[in-house]
């Protein structure tokens, strides 16, 4: 072999090897890209996953918010309901006691009612002797039915008529004025009570308006607005 013929081959020889060299370099090439393509993908999808996630935290948390907003109002509406229910009631319960101011003024019924109102304090009470109340101003229709009284109740309960000890000492709050609206008031009745002063039973027509109004406020509610709100 010449030095033309090996130099031929050597050249043969470098073209091959610098052929494979640049399809390995190209291979690595390629599978770089490859691998950064993929690496990038997967990037972005975290990326745009964590972005979603933290849009729907934000669009859950404005949801709460919006939720919580609405009860709000919603509570704020029911109490203002109630509220004007509570009012009406109220109004129409004053309305009521002022009422009553006029029981008083009927001389006859009212003492018949006053008649009546003891002996219903002495049915429960049942005490043998008892202590009386009542404003200054009934003290006289008061006095007038205590004996009848005594004896309707004795003859009700089969026992001997009892005694009444009438406090001249304290009496019951007058009927409200212009001049003393907001202050104690009674609007008629009678509070007895045992001697002791353990059992009392308060028989004014004002503790009867508040039994009364209690008893029947389902009922009232019912009457006025439908469906009772608890």
């Amino acid at each position: 072999m010449n030095d033309a013929d090996v130099a031929k081959q050597i050249q043969q020889m470098v073209r091959f090897i610098r052929q494979e060299a640049e399809e390995k370099a190209n291979e690595i090439s390629v599978s770089a890209e490859e691998e950064f393509n993929i690496e990038k993908l997967q990037l972005f999808e975290a990326e745009k996953k964590k972005i979603r996630q933290e849009y729907e935290r934000k669009e859950k948390l404005v949801e709460v918010r919006r939720k919580i907003e609405y009860s709000m109002q919603l509570n704020a509406s029911r109490i203002k309901v109630l509220q004007a229910q509570d009012d009406l009631v109220n109004s129409m319960k004053e309305a009521a006691g002022k009422e009553l101011l006029h029981i008083s003024h009927d001389q006859y019924a009212y003492e018949k009612l006053l008649k009546e109102l003891i002996v219903q304090s002495l049915l429960r009470l049942k005490e043998p002797a008892v202590l009386l109340r009542c404003r200054e101003a009934d003290l006289y229709l008061v006095q007038s039915v205590l004996d009848s009284a005594k004896n309707e109740y004795a003859e009700k309960a089969n026992v001997v008529p009892p005694e009444i000890v009438v406090d001249y000492n304290v009496y019951l709050p007058p009927a409200p004025t212009h001049h003393h609206a907001h202050g104690l008031f009674c609007s008629g009745g009678v509070v007895l009570a045992s001697i002791d002063g353990k059992i009392v039973i308060e028989n004014t027509l004002d503790a009867r308006l508040d039994v009364v109004f209690r008893k029947k406020l389902p009922e009232i509610r019912r009457h006025l607005f439908g469906q009772v709100i608890a």
